[in-house]
């Protein structure tokens, strides 16, 4: 009986091992004998499946046969590839792969028609797909924290996107893309390797807040005091001396700002030129009354 007892053992954990690669044990816990619908969480406005920090290396195959999911949270996990199977999620509106250890994208990204927001910050991207500009539903898109130092040109046809965070990536100018997307009313490339700002700036018209801090940007363009509908305008920590004599018109910075959440004009860890630091402890108001006169002087 007893030997009979361990042949019966011997199989079955030969056939738990050979399992053990399709399924996961944090796959298994997941799902624990459930159907993978019911972890699905019908909210008032959609079907979403939050997979936060479940520790997983490679995503579950049950994910894409879920084409009901609206919303997918896949961040801080140790994901290194997303398969092309993400294309069978059309009806994606909100995608987080934030946090994981991605160092590209699918081009069947592309696919994901309805998508209107896409985090993939914190990765190891130094690329983006040329198929991402066919998600023309795209409003808000977070690439921060990666190593990319230009974006395809196809970007340019990404007309519906509002909010576009670059920050804490590599490169050396603006992508001449970005100047086509006229909707962009937030914009952050901090702590990059800019030098410049291009004068085509003035083409972002509904632009209302526009970060680049740590940079390596000498001076600011004239055509910047053009985005009157700005209301942020971060330049800490760069290598700035002097500013541009139009800047008065900028009248929705509400105040010279010292905390980063503020609106404003962030202008601190420059070398201005003097009398600028002194003109500029005496607020905003002082600051443009001084580039008036100055530029009535010329």
């Amino acid at each position: 009986m007893g030997t009979g007892h361990s042949k019966d053992e011997g199989p079955r954990r030969v056939g738990f091992l050979r399992k053990g690669p399709k399924l996961p044990a944090w796959e298994d816990a997941l799902l624990s004998g459930k159907e993978p619908k019911s972890l699905l969480k019908r909210g008032l406005r959609y079907i979403s499946l939050s997979l936060i920090m479940k520790g997983m290396t490679s995503t579950p195959d049950f994910l894409w046969g879920l084409p009901e999911v609206q919303k997918l949270n896949l961040s801080r996990n140790r994901l290194v590839a997303i398969p092309p199977a993400l294309g069978k999620l059309d009806r994606l509106v909100v995608l987080n792969l934030g946090g994981n250890c991605l160092k590209s994208l699918p081009k069947e990204i592309g696919l994901l028609r309805n998508l209107k927001v896409l985090f993939v910050n914190m990765n190891c991207l130094s690329e983006v797909p040329a198929e991402l500009s066919l998600c023309r539903k795209l409003e808000v898109l977070s690439l921060s924290h990666n190593c990319i130092s230009q974006l395809p040109l196809s970007f340019a046809d990404l007309t519906s996107l509002r909010k576009l965070n670059l920050s804490n990536n590599r490169f050396g100018q603006i992508p001449l893309c970005i100047f086509t997307l006229r909707s962009l009313d937030f914009l952050h490339l901090g702590s990059n390797r800019l030098e410049n700002i291009a004068e085509s700036i003035q083409y972002l018209v509904s632009l209302q807040i526009f970060i680049v801090e740590s940079n390596n940007i000498r001076t600011l363009p004239r055509s910047l005091c053009f985005l009157t509908s700005l209301e942020l305008l971060n330049v800490d920590y760069n290598a700035i001396q002097t500013l541009p004599d139009d800047l008065y018109l900028l009248r929705r910075l509400p105040r010279i700002a010292w905390n980063p959440m503020d609106k404003g004009l962030h202008v601190a860890h420059n070398p201005l030129t003097r009398p600028l630091p002194e003109v500029i402890d005496g607020g905003l108001d002082v600051l443009f009354s001084y580039l008036r006169e100055k530029k009535e002087h010329h």
